[in-house]
């Protein structure tokens, strides 16, 4: 069986990788020329996707991939801050969660090593159609098309292939502009150091503003104690964050600016809003090269609207089919379980077992509910979000926040 996966992010690599390992003809092209030609942000990898991974990819690039990864046992809890910088509660206990965070880049390069030659970059596909004979090719702009049994959309948001599939888009803006960096824990004032702590938190304030902190530690708190099978790009305790505003003519301006310029901006936007300076600090002394922006994008949450279309030949997964805004941290993993499960079912049939309408039947079935589960999950914390920036929501957030965080000072010490 001749596969090609369109789309060279983590779930096209991660589904590339398993079904080389497991002895399939595949190609997997991507239009980026370098695989570390992606945002240097950082992915959360909880238990389900790690045991995806390891039927998709060899022991030895498991073994890089954790002596390259954070362990999110070994941070604090989680916090929730108000827009003063106030403590208003705790997430749950991380003792015991095996979720790992592991730098985007390192991840997909990892990924790309295990695709090896099948893996062809640089080269963007344009269309889909089927030769005179009815083989099913893939298209290109400046080299002749390939022809496959079976091709998977793995192109991310603005998937060519999903929209071939489903005839129009496959899902829409959430609401919600998206700004992140990355911030060095040294690089910030004693008192915020002190605030912030080893844990991620998530600030919200009134009118649509929030700030999310993830903190990253490849080396302090390794999941695997092996430096000389490190990857991480980060090599220290950092801050990844990402600040959210509602969608509009004026934060969808902001999207031009790079750098400083767009620091700048961020913090204005959330000083308007009210908030402290010492909480926009992390923003303040980011690298500026790693400032950027992007639109939160969604698919519905019904598991009857994903993949609406009738299982074949062409197929699609990741954010392709249930694009997940970041607020979950989950749409990374999803797409390697999706991978993972297209694999084992194509599995079946290369043994003789089933067909492959059916193993496409079966493995759109499980990706429908996987996607409506992490999309449900994420949309809360917008929808979370956008309510505070309705008249009434704001000055609930404004009225109950410090009712929360003294309740929060009061509870600390008794």
């Amino acid at each position: 069986m001749r596969v090609i996966v369109v789309g060279g992010g983590i779930g096209g690599l991660a589904l590339g990788a398993g079904l080389r390992r497991r002895g399939f003809e595949v190609m997997v092209f991507d239009r980026d020329t370098d695989v570390a030609a992606t945002g240097g942000y950082h992915i959360t990898l909880d238990g389900r996707a790690q045991s995806a991974l390891r039927d998709l990819v060899a022991p030895e690039i498991i073994e890089r991939l954790l002596a390259s990864a954070s362990a999110l046992r070994l941070r604090h809890r989680d916090a929730l801050w108000d827009r003063r910088g106030r403590l208003l509660g705790h997430g749950p206990d991380l003792s015991g969660d095996p979720s790992v965070d592991i730098d985007r880049i390192t991840l997909r390069t990892l990924l790309a090593e295990a695709v090896g030659d099948d893996l062809h970059l640089g080269r963007a596909v344009i269309g889909i159609d089927r030769a005179e004979d009815g083989t099913l090719r893939a298209l290109f702009a400046d080299t002749a098309p390939v022809p496959c049994d079976l091709l998977v959309g793995a192109d991310g948001t603005h998937s060519l292939v999903a929209r071939h599939l489903a005839g129009g888009p496959t899902n829409a803006p959430a609401g919600i502009i998206g700004f992140s960096g990355r911030t060095c824990l040294d690089a910030l004032s004693p008192p915020e150091q002190q605030r912030l702590g080893p844990r991620s938190g998530l600030a919200i304030g009134p009118r649509g503003a929030a700030l999310y902190v993830g903190f990253l530690d490849p080396v302090g708190n390794a999941v695997l104690d092996a430096p000389e099978l490190r990857m991480a790009i980060t090599t220290g305790p950092t801050y990844i964050w990402g600040a959210m505003f509602p969608e509009s003519a004026a934060t969808d301006s902001l999207r031009g600016l790079r750098g400083c310029e767009l620091q700048a901006a961020l913090r204005a936007g959330f000083r308007d809003r009210g908030w402290s300076e010492h909480t926009l600090e992390v923003i303040a002394r980011a690298d500026p090269h790693s400032v950027a922006a992007f639109r939160f994008n969604a698919a519905s949450t019904r598991v009857s609207d994903l993949a609406p279309w009738p299982a074949g030949p062409i197929t699609a997964l990741g954010d392709a089919v249930h694009a997940t805004p970041p607020t979950a941290g989950m749409g990374a993993a999803a797409a390697i379980r999706d991978a993972a499960s297209l694999v084992e079912h194509l599995r079946e049939v290369a043994a003789g077992t089933t067909t492959l309408t059916v193993a496409v039947s079966k493995f759109e079935a499980d990706m429908r509910v996987r996607g409506s589960e992490v999309l449900t999950l994420a949309m809360k914390t917008v929808r979370r979000i956008l309510a505070t920036d309705t008249p009434l929501g704001a000055a609930a957030t404004a009225v109950a926040t410090p009712i929360l965080a003294a309740a929060g000072r009061l509870g600390r010490r008794r």
